[in-house]
């Protein structure tokens, strides 16, 4: 039974009350106990908020006074669905029927005082699951890689960083964040790593992936220098646009989402390697987030068979494309469960998931996975467990787990 799958009378009777995240995931916390992961560090590396619920306490935040103020006019008062700040993003991730985990969001009660909704929030469901410590990221900024105009999303990039880093990071330990990165502006990006890169709870920084931006655009590689100096991570994560030419074709959103999850990561890894950024950056982390992992050994693959035929177009490359891609990181989430669980082994084998596979949740979108995901699967070694579900992104983002997993 998976998460959200409550009896139905469960889900009346709270929708007719109010929502309430430790009640809703009773068959995780089930599981928690069930498997004993007290002892087990489990660090999720992307779950969600909505950061649209704090909208009128986020535009407070821009810098620019044009823009602020028409921001605070399109969240206190004018037409409210109708704003520029959080652009729509046409697709059906809202599901309805017994799912009833979105539209109830706001009518869960928390307490009021100096600890932020969403602090409170995130704790419930990570105690729930029994996660120790997590990357959180926003949700619907996440289409701002598309937004028509460059400017809003660098006004909102900055004013969304300022809050959580405030509100959210500096106030409790065990939630992170790698910080969006207004990458359409290379000059903004840069000064936001310079600006926000050692404060409290930063970890890495984050791109959202569906966007026309060229990696290997020369305006970036000071931002990639940085970056590398000051030893934090650059996560791409995955999204989709049903507007792209491409995407655009398809009209069921299953095809959607599936295809533009790994589509927009893919093309900026296959243009990440052929341009030898793991050459001129080899300390730089790089890791993929929210496409699965699915498309590694098929990327590889095409990159590996194209490479040994066009070498002469990657001049700086100095092994395999695949060797690249075995250095880099990758989330679990969603984790593609074939019906044979040697395919799976074998993808594992192949991107080297033992010391580079990172468990994630996604929580708490429809196609979330819970630890047990990982925990349950019987092709990986008890430490390979550990690796994922912790470990490795305790050692890739350098955390101090001590107050947690005292020495």
């Amino acid at each position: 039974m998976s998460w959200y799958e409550l009896p139905t009378s469960d889900i009346h009777k709270m929708a007719v009350e109010e929502l309430d995240t430790s009640k809703l995931l009773t068959n995780a916390a089930r599981q928690r106990d069930e498997r004993n992961y007290k002892d087990l560090l489990i660090i999720d590396v992307d779950c969600h908020h909505y950061e649209n619920e704090s909208l009128r306490e986020i535009v407070d935040y821009i810098e620019d006074p044009v823009m602020k103020h028409s921001a605070q006019m399109a969240t206190t008062g004018g037409t409210g669905v109708q704003t520029s700040f959080l652009p729509g993003l046409v697709g059906y991730q809202d599901i309805a029927g017994r799912v009833t985990r979105y539209p109830l969001r706001k009518s869960e009660k928390t307490p009021t005082g100096k600890v932020h909704r969403d602090v409170t929030l995130t704790l419930r469901w990570m105690d729930a699951m029994g996660v120790d410590y997590v990357c959180l990221f926003p949700t619907p900024m996440l289409a701002m890689g598309s937004h028509p105009q460059t400017e809003v999303e660098v006004n909102m990039a900055r004013a969304y960083n300022r809050w959580l880093t405030e509100n959210i990071l500096y106030t409790e330990s065990r939630i992170k964040s790698m910080l969006y990165l207004p990458f359409n502006d290379p000059d903004a990006t840069y000064k936001m790593v310079q600006d926000f890169g050692d404060k409290k709870g930063v970890v890495g920084f984050m791109v959202t992936a569906s966007r026309y931006a060229q990696v290997y655009d020369n305006a970036y590689m000071k931002t990639y220098s940085l970056l590398e100096e000051l030893g934090k991570p650059l996560a791409f994560h995955a999204g989709y646009n049903w507007s792209d030419p491409i995407l655009a074709t398809t009209n069921r959103f299953i095809a959607t989402h599936a295809l533009g999850f790994t589509f927009f990561n893919i093309v900026h890894c296959a243009n990440w390697i052929v341009n030898g950024l793991p050459v001129r950056f080899p300390k730089l982390k790089i890791i993929w987030i929210e496409s699965g992992i699915a498309w590694v050994p098929w990327l590889m693959q095409r990159l590996d068979n194209d490479y040994k035929m066009r070498s002469s177009e990657c001049p700086s490359l100095k092994k395999l494309p695949s060797e690249y891609m075995r250095e880099m990181y990758y989330t679990s989430q969603p984790l593609e469960m074939p019906d044979d669980l040697s395919v799976l082994e074998t993808t594992f084998k192949m991107m080297n998931a033992e010391t580079q596979l990172l468990w994630a949740s996604d929580y708490p979108h429809w196609d979330m996975d819970l630890p047990s995901k990982i925990y349950d699967l019987p092709i990986l070694s008890e430490q390979a467990k550990r690796n994922i579900l912790g470990e490795n992104a305790r050692s890739l983002f350098n955390l101090d787990t001590s107050p947690r997993f005292p020495k």
